[in-house]
């Protein structure tokens, strides 16, 4: 909070409250990490800067998913989709791109709902989009996803084989495959990629929702 009060330029105040609200991330407290982005949200709707709401829109949205608030997170990726359309002149490779963003969020939200048969569809219709070759940048993301559809759906040995195919870099990767890895009997294999996922202390949403369930899991041993 202090952040944000000695911030002098917007900008710096806008960084200072999307920092606040991973913050809250790491406890899942939605309704502050909701209210913080909101006050950034809202202003940028009103100036009609659809691609920053849209942007924020979607780290809220990950944040309400990943904290179990599904209904409210379906909301939020579908705001932040629209917004995104609403963008003047929007090129076709940026139509794409948030198009994609919005099947890879609902085939997430069905599949943490347990609905495969959904999953699955939004799954293609994320490939599909893929295919016409105008965001190549975003194929990285399409294990990301298998791998969390298969977890959720409970496919476990595909869940591990896709995530390992996307970026061991990233800690909630990480954590995605300890979980399939533990939901599917193998705790040592679990253990190893939760330990991994305490090798990164960023303050961003995939620590946030990645190094609380690690440190969790490990003290449980």
């Amino acid at each position: 909070m202090k952040a944000i009060d000695l911030a002098s330029a917007d900008s710096a105040k806008a960084r200072a409250r999307r920092t606040l609200a991973v913050s809250y991330a790491f406890t899942c407290n939605v309704n502050d990490a909701s209210r913080v982005e909101h006050q950034l949200i809202d202003p940028a709707l009103a100036a009609q800067d659809f691609n920053t709401s849209a942007d924020i829109d979607n780290e809220l949205a990950r944040i309400l998913l990943e904290c179990g608030d599904v209904s409210h997170a379906l909301d939020t990726y579908r705001a932040g989709h629209d917004a995104a359309l609403r963008t003047p002149n929007l090129p076709d490779s940026a139509h794409d791109l948030w198009d994609f963003r919005w099947e890879h969020a609902q085939a997430r939200v069905a599949a943490r709902r347990g609905q495969r048969a959904d999953a699955t569809q939004h799954v293609a219709a994320a490939k599909a989009i893929l295919d016409k070759g105008k965001i190549p940048d975003q194929a990285r993301f399409f294990p990301y996803l298998t791998g969390y559809v298969a977890l959720y759906t409970g496919d476990y040995k595909t869940a591990i084989s896709d995530l390992q195919q996307a970026d061991q870099r990233d800690p909630f990767i990480l954590s995605l495959i300890a979980q399939a890895y533990e939901r599917s009997g193998d705790k040592a294999q679990a253990m190893t990629y939760y330990r991994k996922v305490l090798t990164f202390d960023n303050h961003n949403p995939p620590n946030a929702f990645a190094r609380p369930l690690a440190q969790k899991k490990l003290a449980a041993g």
